[in-house]
């Protein structure tokens, strides 16, 4: 893992004159995202609102880490409609990408990074994948990174002497718990914003979860391996 921050910055441009830029500084060490004078303690965010069914966050916490982090994004977007374009660029430490597509789908990117590494003990357990970020991915390339990661972390807990849960029992637990989370998040949403981007691109996500949820469910997943497979088999 790299020692220096990690940098992710969405530009959503409009025209010359309207663009905004957001900034996600994350330690490299613990994939936290390093505070920000964009983050707000707003009323929503209070746990006794914003509090999601599954958190194990405890009764001394007072605001959802989540949503403070997602406040800026949140209130700039409240003005816009998730179906407005926009030239998105996307710069990282190591390459920079360009979208030309919805606010939603930019919007639903960046809300994977922020969550992630908000502090949420929940969403956080995906932060290993936050430093192999793929802005504007796809169905197929979403699944292929979790899958990877899970079967990789099993590699290393049988290295270790560890039980390695190949049936992915954990996986399917853990995406059980983020689906929850990410109707909670829309639940909330609906009450606290004007338009639908936000709203959107959290929907976005949880379809993410529940795809995902219905290929183990299926024990579909050997098929994002086919090519491996098929190469493996002339060898």
């Amino acid at each position: 893992m790299a020692e220096e921050t990690l940098i992710f910055k969405y530009t959503f441009s409009f025209s010359e004159s309207i663009y905004r830029t957001f900034e996600l500084k994350v330690n490299p060490q613990t994939l936290l995202a390093v505070p920000s004078t964009d983050d707000k303690a707003i009323s929503w965010a209070k746990m006794d609102y914003f509090r999601c069914p599954n958190c194990p966050l405890d009764s001394s916490t007072e605001y959802c880490p989540l949503a403070i982090r997602c406040y800026p994004i949140i209130n700039f977007f409240n003005s816009f409609p998730s179906t407005q374009t926009a030239n998105i660029i996307v710069e990282t430490n190591e390459r920079v990408v360009y979208k030309y597509t919805s606010v939603q789908m930019g919007v639903s990117s960046l809300f994977g990074l922020i969550m992630t590494t908000s502090g949420c003990p929940i969403l956080g357990r995906l932060r290993p994948l936050v430093e192999y970020h793929l802005p504007f991915s796809t169905l197929d390339e979403t699944e292929y990174r979790v899958f990877s990661m899970y079967i990789f972390l099993q590699f290393l807990k049988m290295s270790k002497g560890e039980t390695p849960d190949w049936k992915f029992e954990g996986l399917k637990k853990l995406y059980e718990e983020v689906e929850i989370v990410n109707r909670s998040i829309i639940e909330k949403l609906n009450h606290i914003e004007m338009n639908d981007t936000s709203r959107n691109a959290a929907v976005g996500l949880n379809n993410f979860a529940q795809y995902i949820l219905a290929i183990l469910d299926d024990n579909e997943h050997e098929k994002f391996f086919d090519s491996l497979m098929r190469i493996e088999g002339k060898n």
